[in-house]
């Protein structure tokens, strides 16, 4: 084989390769720039809409697999900026919407995007719900599934600590026109305002800003083809939960309670109102429900009964029961949850059950306006 007829094979081989970060084919993106095969090496160009592009590390290893498939183990690997008019390229392949042009809707809620999405939900704070939040969405990403994060909880967001992400999005565009790239971490793509503000700063916004910074969560940030968004929602029923419910009208909503009496009341009004605004509530997650002690005893630190009171009211199932460990806290403060840094602990296998219980659950579809015509 000549080597032009080699550059052509291994220049078709790379048209396949995936981008991890934008989701599409390099050939689809114009990201395969020159090719050139001598000596035994493959000599590749990536042409890049921007260097910061997330999870090139994964896209390298990618590229390298595929072409390991086909017989060459030796690649050079070079990156090149891409002009105005390829940028432009990348954001028609990934559908952006610009901001003032078209319709705002997100692709969760026209049915463009096939993703499920998950509102994790609680009365009050302090009930671990984002602690679930990012170990479910790891567990469905390690069993296979494309998965999103949304920090929804503007004032107390804590989703990027306790996954570990350490760099923000990146931004691709020309001037006004442009789209946020999330980072991938543990195989998930997280969104949240902590990469926008410092996380000593509080956030003091009233609801037109909020309202517009979830919207431009959902509409201006390249999810991918998503199984799951999973979101992480605040305490409560105020605006930012109204505004995620003129959003995500088809969310499937879980409320995480602790097995407190008291504290399932609470809950209770945030299960309610997934069926005032037409959601469909599919379960109640018990946090917190026991500490295990050596030799075996189990210790109600938060009472009993909690989880399957609020469920049997709400008429929902109680998905699952997480005990009190060690390991859950530990991960949540170095970034590594513990349902892949402590598989075998009972909190990780609580969740991963609440995850197998979720995905069998039936969505419910997504409603169409109908056309009503009045007889006369």
């Amino acid at each position: 084989m000549s080597e032009h007829a080699e550059d052509g094979a291994v220049a078709e081989v790379l048209r396949d390769v995936r981008d991890p970060a934008l989701d599409a084919p390099l050939g689809e993106l114009g990201m395969v720039g020159a090719v050139e095969c001598g000596d035994g090496v493959a000599r590749i160009e990536l042409r890049l809409p921007d260097h910061d592009l997330p999870a090139r590390d994964v896209l390298e290893a990618r590229i390298r697999a595929a072409l390991a498939d086909c017989g060459v183990n030796d690649v050079e690997i070079t990156t090149a900026d891409m002009d105005d008019d390829a940028i432009h390229h990348v954001l028609d392949v990934i559908g952006h919407t610009p901001a003032g042009g078209g319709i705002r809707d997100s692709r969760f809620k026209t049915g463009q995007s096939h993703a499920r999405v998950i509102a994790i939900s609680s009365g009050k704070g302090g009930v671990g719900k984002s602690s679930i939040t990012t170990n479910l969405a790891v567990a469905l990403a390690a069993d296979g599934a494309a998965v999103g994060v949304l920090d929804a909880d503007v004032w107390g967001f804590s989703v990027p600590r306790m996954l570990g992400v350490d760099r923000p999005p990146t931004m691709i565009g020309v001037e006004d026109t442009g789209m946020i790239i999330p980072p991938l971490v543990h195989g998930v793509r997280v969104v949240s305002m902590g990469f926008f503000t410092d996380e000593d700063t509080p956030v003091m916004w009233r609801g037109p800003m909020l309202h517009k910074a979830m919207e431009q969560f959902l509409v201006d940030v390249h999810w991918g083809e998503l199984d799951f968004l999973v979101i992480d929602m605040p305490p409560g029923t105020g605006d930012v939960s109204i505004s995620m419910s003129q959003f995500l009208p088809t969310a499937e909503v879980v409320v995480v309670t602790t097995p407190q009496p008291a504290a399932g009341r609470v809950a209770q009004r945030a299960g309610k109102m997934a069926a005032n605004v037409d959601q469909q509530l599919i379960g109640v997650v018990e946090n917190m429900s026991w500490l295990e002690i050596p030799g075996g005893e189990r210790r109600t630190v938060f009472g009993e009964g909690g989880g399957a009171e609020l469920a049997a009211d709400l008429e929902v199932p109680l998905l699952g029961q997480v005990p009190l460990d060690e390991e859950l806290r530990v991960g949540a403060d170095t970034g590594e949850p513990v349902v892949i840094s402590h598989p075998e602990a009972p909190a990780a296998a609580a969740i991963r059950d609440i995850a197998a219980r979720i995905r069998k659950i039936a969505p419910r579809k997504i409603r169409r306006p109908e056309l009503r015509i009045k007889q006369t």
